[in-house]
């Protein structure tokens, strides 16, 4: 026997129960699928983000990131300590009560907002009257009806070709999270988000990091000149980074790893190292879905093929998220997830590509909204830039940290903010201050005649912006 719904949701990651959430909301009945299961077998809803992706590796980040404080910069401020060590099975083990409770806390939000959850993998059936069928099969084997399905399943790391992960010697980002003893040599392919983050948590550990990267500039995505001055801090921290490498065999035995490869002259290395993470991006996860079956559509790369309103090829399918086009990040697939639950409604839901943050949480952090100045000498487009030191700024000098600056990009004719970048302490809360101004079509001068509270780091946003017109006032 069916039970029918109006939405069924297949994946519980940020899409998936954020979608699940607002259209139950909305007064539609609502089942959500997810197959993640914790230790004891049990539901662990949350996709990537919550168990192997943004919140655990946030947790080992600021964990790593006190012990570096404690052993490096207390004594800055008057505090000795004596017989410090790193106990990497308790900090684990936090890890892992940490995201103990944003899956609890999402089965709870499921529980109030009267959304069924079913433990298992959904896959399409066939299309019978009054919607959809999903199948569900694992933990749950149940049959449901949709009157619309929205697939939100996210996404898996992408392997080496030939370098298969196996979790102990090979690790994806899920190996890297749970590394229980700190490894003398650690290889890592990929100077992305999840290479930059895992190598600088096992470096403050002790790990001697050495990162290989295949394109010949570091963090390209980033503006060049935050990508520069993080790469100068980050090496000075202790990263080992080579850029532009071509990748050879990678070989694992009871020794270690070892990868060869040519550095940007073409000369061959050899690298030997305890552990090899790769982060060379990853893969849409389609498989499950029986998606040929019920005849839904994918492109050449395995996503989902959706319109600019994340409808698919099928009426009232819809796909969010990872499974699609676009960045692959934890709130652009929330934002999907609301706007479809909405449209669904027959109401109006939006999302603005444009306005999506990003953020890398190494220490310093980076973070960017909009156009980066080489996209716009790229365009043509005419523009102003301000940027402001975090050296000259009151609060980073109390907090010790004065790394990196605040840089502002304006239309020379309208001064209309077209991005904002930033490296530095707290980078991620501050962005969010530049996503507001872009979403308001803000002016750089708008945020120059705002008032900043005094001493905050935030002064250093009204200063870039000032800077636009060059006129800081405490440079």
């Amino acid at each position: 026997m069916s039970k029918n719904f109006d939405v069924v949701v297949i994946g519980a990651g940020p899409g998936g129960y954020i979608a699940a959430i607002r259209a139950a909301q909305l007064g539609l009945s609502v089942a959500c699928i997810d197959a993640w299961t914790n230790a004891q077998g049990g539901p662990a809803p949350g996709g990537t983000c919550t168990n192997v992706g943004c919140i655990p590796s946030k947790a080992l980040l600021q964990s790593t990131e006190n012990y570096e404080h404690a052993s490096l910069h207390f004594k800055d401020h008057g505090i000795q300590i004596k017989g410090l060590e790193l106990d990497v099975g308790r900090m684990l083990a936090r890890k892992d009560g940490v995201v103990k409770q944003n899956n609890d806390g999402i089965l709870y939000l499921f529980k109030k907002n009267k959304v069924s959850f079913f433990h298992g993998r959904g896959g399409f059936g066939a299309k019978v009257e009054g919607g959809y069928e999903v199948k569900v099969a694992g933990n749950s084997e149940e049959v449901l009806v949709g009157k619309h399905v929205i697939v939100a399943t996210g996404s898996s790391p992408r392997a080496l070709p030939g370098a298969p992960f196996d979790e102990k010697l090979i690790l994806s980002n899920d190996g890297a999270l749970a590394i229980d003893e700190v490894p003398n040599r650690l290889g890592v392919i990929g100077a992305g988000v999840i290479g930059l983050e895992m190598g600088s948590v096992w470096r403050r550990c002790g790990a001697e990091v050495t990162i290989l990267e295949a394109l010949p500039a570091f963090l390209g995505a980033v503006d060049e000149t935050i990508a520069k001055e993080a790469h100068k801090v980050f090496t000075k921290q202790g990263l080992k980074i080579h850029l532009g490498v071509k990748i050879g065999a990678v070989k694992a035995d009871k020794k270690g790893v070892s990868i060869d490869w040519t550095d940007d002259q073409g000369a061959a290395q050899t690298l030997a190292v305890d552990k090899l993470i790769v982060s060379i991006g990853r893969v849409p996860n389609t498989g499950g879905l029986n998606a040929e079956a019920a005849g839904l559509a994918l492109d050449e790369r395995g996503n989902v093929k959706v319109d600019e309103a994340c409808r698919t090829n099928l009426p009232n399918i819809w796909a969010i998220g990872d499974v699609v086009r676009g960045p692959m990040l934890a709130h652009k697939a929330e934002e999907e997830g609301v706007a479809v639950a909405e449209r669904i409604a027959g109401q109006h839901g939006h999302v603005n590509f444009n306005t999506i943050p990003w953020v890398i949480y190494t220490s310093p952090e980076i973070a960017w909204v909009g156009q980066t100045e080489q996209q716009l000498k790229q365009s043509g487009r005419s523009y102003k830039a301000g940027s402001f030191p975090f050296m000259a700024n009151g609060r980073a000098r109390a907090l010790g940290d004065t790394t990196g600056m605040v840089k502002f990009l304006a239309d020379a004719k309208t001064d209309e903010i077209l991005g904002v970048h930033i490296v530095g302490p707290m980078a991620s809360e501050l962005i969010s201050e530049a996503v507001v101004a872009m979403e308001f079509k803000a002016s750089a001068e708008d945020i120059a005649r705002i008032c900043h509270a005094h001493p905050s780091l935030s002064e250093a946003t009204k200063e870039a912006a000032l800077a636009v017109d060059k006129r800081t006032l405490n440079l």
